[in-house]
């Protein structure tokens, strides 16, 4: 099996966050809710493409 540095990397930090709260699920999520409004204004949100039908030549 491949392994993928970014995906090892993305790991990493997952562990290394739920290992500072202790492996809490309620304080994990409280930490990411708590993130997700101190960061409201960095999330951009642009509506959807659309995609150009193909048409034959």
């Amino acid at each position: 099996m491949n392994v993928d540095p970014i995906v090892e990397e993305i790991r990493k930090g997952r562990r290394e966050h739920a290992a500072r709260f202790n492996y809490d699920l309620n304080a994990i999520c409280n930490d990411f809710r708590k993130r997700e409004t101190e960061l409201r204004n960095r999330v951009v949100s642009l509506p959807p493409k659309r995609l150009r039908k193909e048409t034959k030549s």
